[in-house]
């Protein structure tokens, strides 16, 4: 697939290996894992950033669409099988049992036992994001069931990436205090357990209003390149964009116009939260009625 150069990723600052491990960062050497599972819910489902429809047709970016989402956790998939294929190994193993609208309960009693089954020696465990919407978040219990997670999957002789969460801004500002005081807890289990970071709150270069959907809750596909990129970091390995440090951060546009500004946070209030709260009153998720895209490990082959 090609890619417009102006559209490449961009790593996030450099995010140590795990410090109980202290594995040196191996560049472009062969990726040393084989078998790779991602945990989550629609970040990591990868909306949206999608596939072309069945037929061959293209979905449309960076909105909601009936396309089965790509995400920063395929294209970190494409990025490692690909490294390892072009090193003489075997093509790396790759799950995605992610599901938008899960909650970091049912991410860990729905999805994480199925990964120990499998046993991988890669799991990116990232939830709690819808959690942290909610404004009565339970964080010491939202921070004991990762530790308790982080240590099992640790235990199995697995690798575990997490993610600090996003900064927000706008309306999702409202949430940076949780957030932040959340991402603070997964630095201190990363410490514990040897654990590797995704560090999504100092990303800068997804500050520009073109890596967000229209949702202003989810990446567009140049968002996600920007997160892969990242991860490749945070795992110790070289980004695929190599003329990118990740320091500087993305071009932003020009502020609207107050007027504009108001218009577009009612507009996207009324497309978008006001959906989100009814479900939450009827007491259902948009994931509800859906599996994951790639439920058992395969043979990984970028698409």
């Amino acid at each position: 697939m090609s890619h417009d150069p102006d559209q490449l990723a961009a790593p996030a600052s450099h995010v140590p290996a795990p410090v109980a491990t202290s594995r040196p960062g191996i560049g472009r050497d062969a990726p040393p894992w084989t078998r790779y599972i991602a945990l989550g819910d629609s970040f990591t489902e990868g909306l949206w950033d999608p596939y072309p429809y069945p037929d061959g047709s293209s979905a449309p970016a960076g909105t909601a669409s009936a396309a089965t989402q790509r995400g920063w956790a395929d294209r970190l998939a494409d990025a490692l099988s690909r490294r390892r294929v072009a090193a003489g190994q075997g093509a790396l193993e790759y799950a995605n049992l992610a599901i938008r609208g899960r909650l970091l309960g049912q991410i860990l009693d729905q999805q994480l036992p199925l990964a120990l089954s499998a046993a991988p020696d890669l799991v990116s465990l990232v939830g709690g994001g819808n959690d942290l919407l909610r404004p009565h978040a339970d964080l010491e219990h939202l921070t004991e069931r990762i530790d308790d997670a982080v240590g099992t999957l640790r235990a199995a002789g697995t690798d575990v990436l997490l993610a600090a969460g996003f900064t927000g801004s706008g309306p999702m500002s409202l949430t940076r205090g949780r957030t932040g005081a959340y991402n603070s807890n997964l630095w201190s289990i990363a410490r514990k357990h040897g654990a590797y970071v995704l560090d999504l709150w100092g990303m800068e270069s997804i500050a520009s209003p073109r890596m967000w959907a229209d949702d202003r809750l989810h990446l567009t596909p140049q968002g996600h390149r920007r997160v892969t990129d990242a991860a490749l970091v945070a795992l110790g390995l070289d980004p695929d964009d190599e003329e990118d440090d990740g320091s500087a951060p993305a071009e932003r546009t020009a502020a609207s116009a107050r007027l504009a500004r108001a218009r577009a946070d009612a507009h996207w209030a009324r497309i978008h939260v006001l959906p989100w709260v009814r479900r939450r009153v009827r007491g259902v998720s948009s994931g509800d009625s859906l599996t994951a895209k790639w439920p058992e490990p395969i043979l990984w082959h970028e698409p």
